[in-house]
């Protein structure tokens, strides 16, 4: 016998259960749960840059988890249940997709309307837009950047900032002058250090970073896999650099930095 959602639901209500329940679980709240989320949620990424599948069946049932923990906490307050949540996102998805769904109806057969990816991209983004005016109490004071999450890692905010302002027009047409203002931004980094302004470094560093974000962003690289991608790779080549000291008996303190930068080649030739 396999367990359905409808079980999963059910023991989260008994975990719950104030009198029968899990003393931890019993002291949860939205605040506490949100970090779990975010572990869960980088796990799956996790997973899936791994490529172990297996794996992430599992990583993808404890993400699961948490959005049935977020429906009972919301059930129990008064201000939302799981039905809530499921018909919320059912709508929102029938709506975005007017290219599937063309009179808004989840089981009307499919259309005949076709749009091209962009058409696509487009029409989401003049939909969501849509959706923001109507929830702002004052629509004259609505930003394009209202519901970009802070939560979200710095890389991958910055992107979909960017995304934002492009979708209206704010952006460059090509990669060169972003190129240029990566140089720009570089040149006032130095000027920075120079003038020994530690905050003034810190600001200058913050700007060259968003804009390596937005030549990511305008070469199709998602930024926040590209680091995660150097951060990997980064880690291969020292663990080889360590490798190999062990198998001489060395350490790290006891090699000088020309002997490094050499065994940081072989990993490379290595292909690591």
């Amino acid at each position: 016998m396999s367990y359905q959602l409808d079980d999963l639901l059910y023991l989260m209500q008994r975990l719950r259960d104030p009198e029968h329940g899990c003393p931890w679980d019993l002291k949860q709240d939205f605040a506490s749960i949100a970090p779990h989320t975010l572990e869960e949620a980088y796990e799956v990424a996790d997973a899936i840059a791994a490529g172990d599948y297996r794996q992430l069946a599992g990583e993808v049932g404890d993400l699961l988890f948490q959005v049935v923990y977020y429906a009972q906490l919301g059930r129990e307050a008064g201000h939302f249940d799981w039905q809530d949540v499921v018909d919320g996102i059912t709508r929102k998805l029938v709506r975005r997709h007017p290219h599937v769904f063309p009179d808004g109806n989840l089981r009307t057969p499919p259309g005949t309307l076709r749009l091209d990816e962009q058409q696509i991209s487009r029409r989401w983004e003049e939909i969501k837009a849509e959706e923001r005016a109507e929830r702002a109490d004052a629509p004259q004071q609505l930003s394009l950047l209202d519901d970009v999450p802070r939560a979200l890692p710095a890389l991958s905010r910055a992107q979909k900032l960017q995304k934002r302002a492009a979708a209206s027009g704010f952006d460059w047409d090509a990669v060169d002058p972003v190129i240029d203002k990566i140089a720009e931004e570089l040149e006032e980094v130095r000027e920075a250090i120079g003038s020994r302004d530690q905050r003034a470094v810190e600001e200058e560093v913050g700007d060259l970073l968003f804009a390596m974000v937005n030549l990511a962003r305008h070469l199709k690289v998602d930024a926040e896999t590209a680091l995660r991608g150097g951060n990997e790779k980064f880690e291969r080549r020292l663990r080889h650099i360590e490798r190999r000291l062990r198998d001489q008996g060395r350490a790290f303190s006891e090699v000088g930095l020309q002997e490094l930068d050499r065994l940081w080649d072989e990993a490379k030739r290595a292909g690591l």
